[in-house]
């Protein structure tokens, strides 16, 4: 059973940052594309970040590149996304996604993934 669990969501300011984390667990990850999705209310799930398990792939949102980073522990099966410079647009609940197998033509749609987790909630302050 494939499972994913996400933290260090909360409330910050605009201008700061937060680093959310998925842990990952069930089975081996290598060769998975894992992301991360975000859902604003009353707005479609919108695309953020994606990372090869590996990590020498990795893709972004316009909105959120040069601000964001994904980054992962093989180590501790975990996915991270380092969020700076945090604006109250990005206010949403964020979620983890894996996917495999996967077409990295696919990263940005949230069907081509197989597993979710429940989310976490981002709130920016202005």
């Amino acid at each position: 059973q494939v499972q994913l669990v996400e933290s260090g969501g909360g409330l910050v300011q605009a201008g700061g940052s937060l680093r959310l984390s998925c842990a990952a667990s069930g089975r081996t990850f290598s060769g998975y594309m894992m992301a991360w999705f975000r859902q604003a209310p009353g707005k479609e799930r919108e695309f953020v970040a994606a990372s090869t398990w590996s990590g020498r792939r990795t893709y972004y949102a316009d909105s959120v590149k040069d601000r964001f980073t994904v980054s992962r522990d093989n180590a501790k099966s975990t996915v991270y996304l380092q969020m700076n410079s945090l604006k109250p647009e990005d206010t949403a609940v964020y979620s983890c996604a894996a996917a495999d197998p996967y077409n990295s033509a696919s990263y940005s749609y949230p069907g081509a993934y197989n597993y979710w987790g429940q989310g976490t909630q981002v709130t920016v302050s202005s």
